[in-house]
């Protein structure tokens, strides 16, 4: 009975390493798709949920893997698909924010090398009451 609770433990790992906790903040499956050599941009994906009482907002974030992190958010119009900058994203209490494909994003910009499925980069996210963290990005060819 022991060994198996050690077994459910250890398959149950690699499945918590995608998640960072950063006071009452919780980041879920940072992740980024492969890019082609001489692609100057990526981009990176995640989830921020706020489980505190108080709003909480992402105000930057860097990666070594590039120049700058920029935070877009896509809408379409009219048929096409528009990106546009954004400050900061807000993270209400009890919420969360989904930085996914098709939505808001955070784009890598001028990367230093391409990205190469199964590797991983660090990216920092600064939070307006958090603080900082640094989570590791999954190099996938699809959402984990």
């Amino acid at each position: 009975m022991f060994c198996r609770f050690l077994l459910l433990i250890a398959l149950a790992l690699p499945a918590s390493a995608q998640n960072f906790q950063l006071g009452t903040l919780l980041i879920g499956h940072p992740w980024s798709r492969p890019t082609a050599a001489g692609m100057p941009m990526g981009v990176a994906y995640l989830s921020i949920t706020n489980n505190g009482k108080v709003v909480d907002a992402l105000i930057a974030a860097s990666t070594p893997a590039a120049a700058r992190v920029e935070m877009h958010r896509t809408t379409i119009a009219d048929g096409v698909a528009r990106m546009r900058p954004v400050d900061s994203i807000t993270i209400a209490p009890g919420s969360t924010a989904r930085i996914e494909p098709g939505g808001m994003h955070l784009m890598l910009v001028d990367l230093k090398a391409p990205l190469h499925t199964g590797a991983h980069i660090p990216l920092e996210l600064t939070f307006r009451n958090a603080g900082r963290i640094t989570v590791q990005v999954d190099i996938a060819a699809a959402a984990p």
